[in-house]
Order: structure tokens, then C-alpha cells, then sequence
């Protein structure tokens, strides 16, 4: 396929506000897993994002005032991303720039806070509480398209954990497709009720921070995450940036509702056409950024279908320990830790695991390794089976 420039990102997590920060804390092995104190009633770990209880939505915009909006914009208005659109606003025009992003459940914090404060009467919700502009699916793809004043095709993807990564892709098709010059893509997904419940229920919650890949795994961390890219066409790009989206996979198991495909067959569907797109051998791939969520079944089948797609010697880690599961947004999360990777010749080791499980035969990292990287694969894999792969490469234009 023809690669498509990343142009600019940003990244905003449980490790840090912006790129500066995060490439800091992976340098470092600080982790942002912390007690949860979101909802100290459960025992377990989180990711958040510090201080968004002072940063509400204000002007014209106010009406999308909550918790994953506030996130969406804290993440916008770092490393110059905002100017880095309007620059490309001003060249295609602003019905000319697409946004897709994507999400697991959106503002469903509003929701959560309006039943809690419904009239005991009554039982109506607060007059104050606005669905359309908060919980509404849609509601963070209309917010940050008005927030970087953007009147073109507007999306929002909801397919649990491979949301943004998706986003990606359906980036590319729509540009292919000339019904666009560019697009912002991305995700935004923060901490709420319903997912730390929800989770804690499925018994796929752990009482310690996350350990992707571990014999002694128990579980996943939930996080919180924005993070943001602009897609350009090379030749008409200003931009110098020598790093690209080159292929990019999909697949549905459609095997159970939440328990991926034990035989890692889907998710290897979709590795191998991200790499068939991107016109590369598997062995050009340097280092695998896995979903690696720290689920029993998760990171079994996982492993299974890295071997079989790339063999038993490709450096692979997954980053989770660091930010916690982000869900709809870990695709645009862990993309942007796959582009600092590359950008710093860094290969983040999987954090907080100490003993590979032993039936894994996929080259699982614990510890940095410096390294020369231009092929990064990235994995994001759903609840249902739900399967997406992004290749980046360096250069390709």
C-alpha cells in the first residue's frame, strides 16, 4: 500500500503529558501504575491522568464538559499539535481533514454521575446532564473537530481495544478513496465506574500492577490515555518527518465475546496483512510492540501467533506495565510508544515482569535494548475477537 506520513503526534497517559515526558518515563522505568484511588473501593492498580478535575472544558465548547473531553483536550494542546493541524487546515482546507478517533465508552462518567444525582423523587436525571455532548459515542470526535476547527468527514470507532488502531486504517482507506487530503486520528478512553466494575467482574482485574507476559501474570491494570496523529500523503506534505504508516492488518475471530481466539489464528491474520500491505519480508520487522495485556488467554495467544507470523528471534515487549490497559485508546497509545521507539533507538522492555512464562517462545524483552529500528509493529487486539495490526516503518516516501 502507499505509506502515509505521520505528519505529528502526541501522547498523553498515566507516564506523562505530551511525547517529552513519556519517551522520559519508558527511558527511566517509571511506571504511572499507582493504587486506584478513581474508586479506592476496588483493590487494584490504574493508570490515570492527574489533574483533570481543574482542567473543565471553558468557552464556547463548554457544553462538552467531562472527564474524557477534558482528557482529549489536555492531549491536544501538546507538542504543538494544534498548530501542526491548522498549518494543514490552511493547505486542504477544513472540510478537506478527517477526524477519527476512537473510544471503548466515550463520557460514560456523566452518566454515571447524573444517575447518581437523579432527582430520588422522580428518579430524572439532572437537567444539567448532556448525553450528546458527553457520553454520546460520537460526543469526543465532534468535541476535538471543533476544538481544531475541522468540518470534514467526523468518526468515532468503538470496537473495545482495537479502536484507534482502527482509526488508522480507516484513515487510509478514505484518503486512498480521495474523499480526503488528511486526517487526525487517534483515541481517547478514561477511567470510569462502569469499565473498573465491568473488568473487575470479568475477574481480569489485578490487585498488583500489570506483568504482560509473565508466569505469574494476574491480570490487566485499566488506564487512561489521549493521544493524536496526523496523516498526510507524502508528496503533499510540507512536513520532513521520515516516519510513516506502511501496512496495516485486520481480522475478526469471531470466536467468543471477550476471549480472543486461544490459537492466536485471528490476530495472526491480521499481523500477516499488515505486513503483506506494507510489501516487507517478516524478517524485516525489528521489534514488536505487543498487546500484551497481562490476561492468561490474552498474552498466550498472543505469543502463539508472533511466532508463527514472525518466528521465535524478533525482539518483542509489551508497554502496559507502564500505562495500563487503555483500551480504545491503546492503539494510538502504544503507536506512539512504537514512534518514540524509533525516533530514539529504544526498545522499551515489557515492565514490572520478572520471569517470562515459560511456554511463551516468542524473543520477550524485560530490560531496554538500544536499537537501530525502521520497521515497528504494533498489535491491538478486542473483546470478540476484534483484531488490528499497524506497521510503521522509518522512511518510504
Amino acid at each position: 500500500m502507499k505509506p502515509l506520513r505521520i505528519s505529528a503526534y502526541t501522547v498523553t497517559s498515566a507516564i506523562g503529558v505530551g511525547l517529552h515526558a513519556s519517551f522520559n518515563s519508558i527511558r527511566d522505568r517509571t511506571s504511572g501504575l499507582k493504587p486506584c484511588s478513581f474508586e479506592p473501593r476496588l483493590d487494584t492498580f490504574s493508570g490515570m491522568v492527574a489533574g483533570l478535575e481543574a482542567l473543565p472544558v471553558r468557552g464556547e465548547l463548554s457544553v462538552f464538559d467531562c472527564r474524557n473531553n477534558r482528557l482529549a483536550q489536555l492531549g491536544l494542546q501538546q507538542d504543538d499539535f494544534v498548530a501542526k493541524v491548522d498549518r494543514a487546515r490552511k493547505k486542504y482546507g477544513s472540510d478537506r481533514i478527517a477526524v477519527i478517533l476512537g473510544t471503548s465508552t466515550s463520557g460514560i462518567q456523566e452518566t454515571e454521575l447524573a444517575y447518581v444525582n437523579r432527582d430520588k423523587k422522580t428518579d430524572l436525571l439532572p437537567e444539567s446532564f448532556k448525553y450528546a455532548t458527553t457520553h454520546n459515542l460520537y460526543a469526543t470526535s465532534n468535541f476535538v473537530r471543533r476544538y481544531l476547527g475541522l468540518t470534514g468527514h467526523t468518526s468515532m470507532i468503538s470496537t473495545a481495544c482495537s479502536s484507534a488502531a482502527k482509526a488508522f486504517a480507516s484513515a487510509w482507506r478514505l484518503m486512498n478513496a480521495g474523499l480526503c487530503d488528511a486526517a487526525v486520528v487517534g483515541g481517547v478512553d478514561s477511567l470510569a465506574l462502569n469499565t473498573l466494575y465491568g473488568f473487575s467482574s470479568l475477574e481480569l482485574v489485578s490487585t498488583t500492577p500489570c506483568r504482560p507476559c509473565a508466569q505469574d501474570r494476574s491480570g490487566i491494570s485499566i488506564g487512561e490515555a489521549a493521544g493524536f496523529a496526523l496523516l498526510e500523503w507524502p508528496e503533499q506534505s510540507d512536513n520532513t518527518s521520515d516516519y510513516f504508516l506502511k501496512g496495516y492488518g485486520e481480522s475478526s475471530d469471531a470466536y467468543h465475546m471477550s476471549t480472543p481466539r486461544p490459537d492466536g489464528s485471528g490476530a495472526a491474520m491480521a499481523m500477516g496483512a499488515a505486513i503483506k500491505r506494507a510489501a516487507i519480508e517478516p524478517a524485516e520487522i525489528d521489534y514488536i510492540n505487543m498487546h500484551g495485556t497481562a490476561s492468561d488467554v490474552n498474552d498466550s495467544m498472543e505469543d502463539k501467533a508472533i511466532t508463527r507470523v514472525v518466528g521465535t528471534t524478533t525482539p518483542c515487549s509489551a508497554t502496559k506495565g507502564w500505562t495500563g490497559h487503555t483500551l480504545g485508546t491503546a492503539g494510538m497509545l502504544e503507536a506512539a510508544i512504537s514512534l518514540l521507539a524509533m525516533e530514539h533507538g529504544l526498545i522499551p522492555g515489557t515492565q514490572n515482569t520478572k520471569t517470562i512464562d515459560p511456554a511463551f517462545t516468542s524473543e520477550i524483552l524485560l530490560e531496554n535494548r538500544p536499537a537501530e529500528l525502521r520497521n515497528v509493529l504494533s498489535n491491538s487486539f478486542g473483546f470478540g475477537g476484534s483484531n488490528c495490526s499497524l506497521l510503521f516503518g522509518k522512511g518510504g516516501d
